[in-house]
């Protein structure tokens, strides 16, 4: 290329080509470190060690708790579970929390430091890589800042709101120590009966792809350097079609044509990916009567060959046991593992029985049912998104560098997002404004109640522990009532919800069964 002056390349230019191939040169220069520092580990690695990276568990596996299942309080490791996942059976990977509940960010980072320090005296020091569900801002870090559902944050259509979202999440996350958030969800809202729609981005197949796009910058940064303090690794979810079942319900059969597939569903993925996503879940149903997970064309000949996706290929909650319980497509369990691997599963979020799916595994390899050249394709995509997270360098954080934790500027962002998404649908008679001193009726079952203002992914997987939590906050009888007056605002549920009171440490209502109450008095 002639780099003479003329009138095609002006001095401002020249300097912006220059520092764009500088730009280039040292990006170029970083990923052959890292993909040579990956292949040197990985050489030193026994296949039960690659096995263990690629096996994701649940931290109730690891605590102190009567079982796998359950947690003492306050949260604490347990020496003997954690020697048998970590220097045992290599695990590399932790998710959730324990006991459905959100922790705090020293607590977090208290407990991320004992399995890093654990982890970091094995043969091979290679570091845990920990991932949590922050779907409308950090769910499980108590005191973080919760934004409007995805649902909501769509009804803006203003993209900087996802952005706003996204980065303070990575940054609430970083603060406690996890590297590795499975948001956004890019699965389009196209069907009215299925119960997570709130958790996407609608049923625009446009709309979701710009605001996926936007997601992915506010995690990863604009360069998707996630090994800065205030980003993280995003992971795109649940590819694909996951929310257009036949039956309306959550993990259930799905027809969807090529043309459906292409047209619809995948343009939030295809430019999730081309934005540098780095990870990838999977949906956990099946598709023209495969399962998902077994599926080798959408996995490994769309996805990575045809998308071009280099990340690493995640399952979703025990959805290679799946295979074999309820979709009976394999014989046994360890069939179950052969046929999601071969198809292009990298790690496994199991997140209970690790030893069965290791097992297994390492098995298969042996047998010459799993060739080691797929095990060490998955593994290297994992290490390398472990070297890309810096977590070989610093693993953990500390709260203290985060002083912009949950405070009023990010709580400002996030009321602007749902102040943008209020919808009004009808305003007949013109009744709103209230005017002041005017008598209203507040009712409804949901009318006083926290946990459904809110949603899931709030401080727990379905929200139940959110009046625990956001106690200061207020629910629409609350804030009605002080805006207008207690004299003048009164609640009646008319209809609630009954509760199961052996539920434990949150109550547990029933919203299959409706209970009148006050029934007459509100209508």
């Amino acid at each position: 290329m002639d780099f003479r002056w003329n009138k095609w390349i002006t001095p401002v230019g020249m300097i912006l080509l220059l520092s764009a191939i500088s730009c280039a040169t040292r990006d170029s220069n970083k990923t052959n470190s890292t993909d040579q520092k990956v292949a040197e580990l990985l050489t030193q690695m026994t296949l039960e060690e690659k096995v263990g990276q690629m096996a994701q568990i649940n931290l109730t596996v690891l605590a102190k708790g009567p079982d796998r299942f359950n947690s003492i309080e306050p949260l604490q490791l347990d020496e003997e579970r954690l020697a048998k996942a970590i220097d045992t059976y290599h695990v590399g990977s932790v998710l959730n929390t324990t006991n459905n509940r959100a922790r705090t960010p020293e607590v977090w980072n208290t407990t991320i430091n004992e399995l890093q320090n654990r982890a970091a005296n094995t043969r091979l020091g290679i570091p845990i890589i920990y991932g949590l569900d922050g779907i409308h801002g950090a769910t499980y870090v108590a005191g973080a800042t919760m934004f409007p559902q995805q649902i909501s944050v769509a009804a803006t259509w203003n993209p900087k709101h996802a952005y706003e979202m996204a980065r303070i999440t990575a940054y609430d996350t970083k603060a406690s120590s996890i590297p590795w958030n499975f948001s956004p969800v890019l699965d389009l809202g196209l069907e009215s009966r299925f119960p997570r729609q709130f958790e996407t981005f609608g049923e625009d197949p446009y709309l979701a792809t710009v605001m996926g796009q936007q997601a992915i910058l506010g995690y990863e940064g604009p360069e998707n350097d996630i090994s800065t303090p205030y980003t993280l690794a995003a992971c795109m979810k649940h590819f694909s079609g996951y929310q257009i079942t036949r039956t309306g319900k959550d993990r259930t059969p799905a027809f969807i044509s090529e043309h459906e597939l292409r047209e619809i569903h995948l343009p939030s993925f295809e430019r999730a990916i081309k934005s540098g996503a780095k990870t990838i879940m999977i949906n956990s149903g099946l598709i023209n009567s495969l399962p998902v997970h077994a599926n080798k064309y959408l996995l490994t000949t769309l996805l990575r060959e045809e998308l071009g996706f280099e990340g690493v290929i995640l399952t979703d909650w025990e959805d290679i046991n799946k295979l074999h319980d309820r979709d009976k497509v394999a014989a046994s369990r360890k069939e179950a593992v052969k046929m999601a691997i071969n198809a292009g599963i990298d790690m496994s979020m199991i997140p209970y029985d690790y030893e069965e799916f290791c097992d297994n595994l390492v098995a298969l390899v042996k047998e010459g049912a799993v060739s080691q050249e797929r095990i060490d394709d998955a593994v290297t995509k994992i290490l390398r998104l472990k070297f890309d997270l810096n977590l070989f360098k610093k693993a953990t954080s500390s709260p203290e560098d985060y002083p912009d934790f949950g405070n009023t500027k990010h709580e400002q962002l996030a009321y602007n997002a749902a102040a943008d998404g209020i919808t009004l649908l009808k305003n007949k008679k013109g009744i709103l404004p209230f005017k002041k001193g005017q008598k209203i009726l507040v009712t409804g079952p949901n009318a006083n109640s926290m946990r459904t203002l809110n949603g899931a992914w709030t401080y727990s997987w379905q929200g139940e522990k959110t009046d625990f939590f956001a106690a200061k906050y207020n629910t629409i009888y609350e804030a009605v009532r002080n805006e207008f007056g207690k004299r003048n605002v009164q609640y009646i549920p008319g209809i609630s919800y009954p509760i199961n009171e052996d539920y434990g440490q949150a109550p547990k209502f029933e919203y299959y069964d409706q209970d009148k109450d006050q029934f007459e008095q509100a209508i």
